[in-house]
């Protein structure tokens, strides 16, 4: 069985030693780039499965080369983990908005790095077979390029709010546990979102106006979007 590939873009020397050698004993087959222009050419010929990404690059910044792997067709399903040395949440935010598929911030641990970097792959599974839209309802999430509209407006989603409805809007009909969708939004942040995953539903109903009723609860399990061809069958709380 083929090992998967982690692409490393990152410029200092002592970290790629330390993140090249702990995934290899996890048994991936790692490369590494120290400069965002090496990097998306290593991304297109290594074809890893998932690229660390330094925020901070030389040559060409860790979001540029984001927002360039996502614009080409060869590279735009690789899973991006960024890395940064900021926690502001606007670098969270147009992280995601370029493109990337989650972060962590500097200094981190090697194991939740890693546990991360899996959550990332289970999901790959799934995400790279499904469409990059999914519109149902009146309601349209685009992956690719990150947006989300309810009849035709634009919906100002936080990146969790988004990959929860992501998750929910592409399986409609489907219940969802809230383990389940803490997975889809954060990874190993799953602990941490457990007392919250609530709030983010109520906050997501809220921003979808009328049609926040579509995300119905589903006692003792979690949340489930409301099938396309069901009529209302549950209420919101």
């Amino acid at each position: 069985m083929a090992k998967q590939k982690i692409l490393i873009i990152e410029d200092e020397r002592a970290l790629q030693e330390v993140l090249s050698y702990n995934l290899e004993r996890e048994g991936f087959e790692v490369s590494v780039a120290a400069d965002g222009q090496d990097g998306i050419r290593k991304a297109r010929s290594f074809e890893p499965d998932v690229i660390l990404l330094d925020l901070m690059l030389p040559v060409i910044d860790g979001l540029e080369v984001c927002r360039q792997l996502r614009a080409d067709v060869k590279t735009q399903r690789i899973r991006i983990l960024m890395l940064t040395a900021r926690s502001e949440e606007v670098d969270e935010i147009v992280g995601f908005n370029m493109g990337a598929d989650d972060y962590v911030t500097k200094p981190f641990k090697i194991k939740p790095l890693i546990h991360r970097i899996k959550a990332l792959l289970r999901r790959e599974g799934v995400e790279k077979s499904s469409r990059d839209v999914v519109a149902v309802h009146g309601i349209q999430v685009d992956r690719v390029n990150h947006t989300a509209t309810a009849q035709d407006e634009l919906l100002d989603l936080t990146p969790t709010e988004f990959r929860l409805l992501w998750s929910l809007v592409r399986a409609p009909g489907r219940p969802f546990g809230r383990n389940e969708l803490m997975d889809h939004c954060r990874g190993e942040d799953a602990n941490a979102l457990e007392r919250t995953i609530d709030v983010h539903v109520r906050s997501l109903r809220q921003k979808l106006g009328l049609l926040g009723e579509l995300i119905e609860t589903v006692r003792g399990v979690g949340y489930r979007f409301r099938g396309e061809s069901e009529s209302k069958t549950t209420t919101p709380s």
